[in-house]
């Protein structure tokens, strides 16, 4: 499939769904096994609506290896690599550091926002031309999405990663880099009881719920 950014890269980072360790703060409304079919229903969802789009090479970027994945990426000509790294930030930055190598423009997503879609993408990869970082803002303080054209590491270094201060201190980082940067509109994560109802405006997704 012919994409439409050739040069840039767009890493979806998927948790494997091992049962009490993924949506945990989800229990209490959907229990373990539905927790579970939410987040594999999550990166179902996300890794077809872009792989569709087209608008960038695609690669799902696992935690670690499971046939959920393999299954997911059977047929699809879509390169399935372990993240490496002892926390988020290193993940991250391991995955940067490499596919910057390959690429002018990177950009990495997780699996547990619907509303990351083609457009949105295309707004991160245009933003790139200008600055050397971009980010979508979760609604909770972190953020659903980062996309960079170089690196530095300090933007990965010992950030409060699950907390709600993660843009806050990002923003605090980029500017004792002097690094120039945009914001994307803001998104919300589905992490809570009260994120579910952001799911009803996702008809697409019930299918994706339905199949896992």
């Amino acid at each position: 499939m012919t994409v439409q950014y050739p040069d840039s890269c767009l890493l979806q980072f998927a948790k494997a769904p091992l049962p009490g360790r993924v949506k945990t703060r989800l229990e209490p409304a959907l229990g373990e096994t539905g927790s579970l079919q939410l987040h594999c229903a999550l990166v179902d969802y996300q890794f077809r609506l872009h792989q569709a789009s087209a608008v960038s090479n695609l690669e799902l970027w696992c935690s670690a290896e499971h046939d959920f994945f393999h299954q997911l990426v059977e047929g699809a000509g879509v390169p399935l690599v372990e993240q490496q790294g002892s926390d988020l930030g290193e993940r991250m930055a391991n995955a940067f550091a490499d596919r910057l190598k390959q690429y002018s423009r990177v950009i990495i997503i997780g699996s547990d926002c619907p509303a990351i879609d083609g457009e949105y993408i295309t707004q991160a990869l245009a933003a790139l031309d200008d600055v050397p970082a971009v980010f979508g803002p979760a609604t909770d303080g972190g953020y659903v999405l980062v996309g960079l054209n170089r690196l530095d590491l300090k933007l990965f270094t010992g950030v409060p990663w699950g907390s709600g201060e993660v843009m806050e201190v990002t923003r605090k980082r980029l500017n004792n880099l002097s690094w120039r940067w945009k914001e994307l509109s803001a998104l919300p994560d589905i992490d809570r009881p009260e994120d579910l109802v952001v799911l009803s405006d996702f008809a697409e997704f019930k299918q994706c719920m339905a199949d896992v």
